[in-house]
């Protein structure tokens, strides 16, 4: 008897795990198409995003992993147009948003710092509008942060000092304004750190400036904004020396 209830057992909770993983892709199909039908797609990129399948996993553009939970998200350049929906910051499992080269409209959603096991995050190429949100600094798996070319404004949030895996900063092209923050001097790991083409003022930080020498940067470049002086890219190559404008004079 106590056999029977152990197997019997065992087959309850099997059902109950399979009908929590189907709900869970159901969910993230009803988020993906809700995202859909708020773009313009005028390519019909998004022609197989069909909400009456089990799950989005057949969908062009989507990958999912073993037990059919969303991880990548690919539309760059596909044409699409809209804002993105606060909804996206459900997609508990996403590692990659790639939605680069649109032209996509509103501002970047602060739910997208619930997305913990984010690893690439581009959404450059396009007319975002508003400030970063300061939640993007809780996704301590993010190593790609590329949100250049927009029309983003504000100032660059403290909190991106939080992202220590963080490999590129791609922040060029916008409208952002203040200081830079000294907490970009915590992002060790850090290859390109690109703020140029802004206008950013004050100084620039020392714990900044310190990872020429004590991190990994191979490129840094904040020129063409209002600083004290700008420094540009060294190239391809290691930076060994920092070359810094004339300094301003009042």
């Amino acid at each position: 008897m106590a056999a029977q209830f152990a197997a019997a057992t065992v087959v309850v909770v099997s059902c109950l795990l399979a009908l929590a993983t189907l709900a869970r892709c159901n969910s993230e199909g009803d988020i993906l198409y809700k995202q859909r039908l708020a773009w313009k797609d005028p390519n019909n990129v998004l022609g197989s995003w069909d909400p009456t399948l089990v799950n989005p996993c057949t969908w062009f553009h989507v990958t999912c992993n073993n037990d059919n939970a969303v991880i990548r998200v690919d539309l760059g350049n596909a044409g699409i147009s809209g804002p993105l929906i606060p909804d996206l910051g459900a997609l508990q499992n996403l590692q990659y948003l790639e939605l680069y080269d649109n032209s996509l409209n509103g501002t970047i959603p602060a739910t997208l710092g619930n997305l913990t096991k984010l690893v690439s995050l581009d959404l450059y190429g396009n007319e975002l509008t508003g400030e970063i949100p300061a939640t993007l600094g809780a996704i301590s798996t993010l190593r790609y942060l590329r949100l250049h070319e927009n029309n983003l404004t504000g100032a660059i949030p403290i909190s991106l000092g939080n992202l220590t895996s963080l490999l590129e900063l791609k922040l060029q092209e916008n409208a952002f304004s203040g200081s830079i923050p000294s907490s970009l001097g915590n992002l060790k790991t850090l290859w390109i750190l690109k703020l140029n083409d802004n206008m950013l003022s004050g100084m620039v930080p020392l714990e900044v400036l310190s990872l020429v020498i004590s991190g990994n940067l191979t490129e840094i470049n904040i020129a063409k904004n209002d600083l004290e002086g700008t420094v540009r890219s060294s190239g391809l190559f290691r930076v060994t020396a920092i070359i810094q404008d004339k300094l301003k004079t009042a």
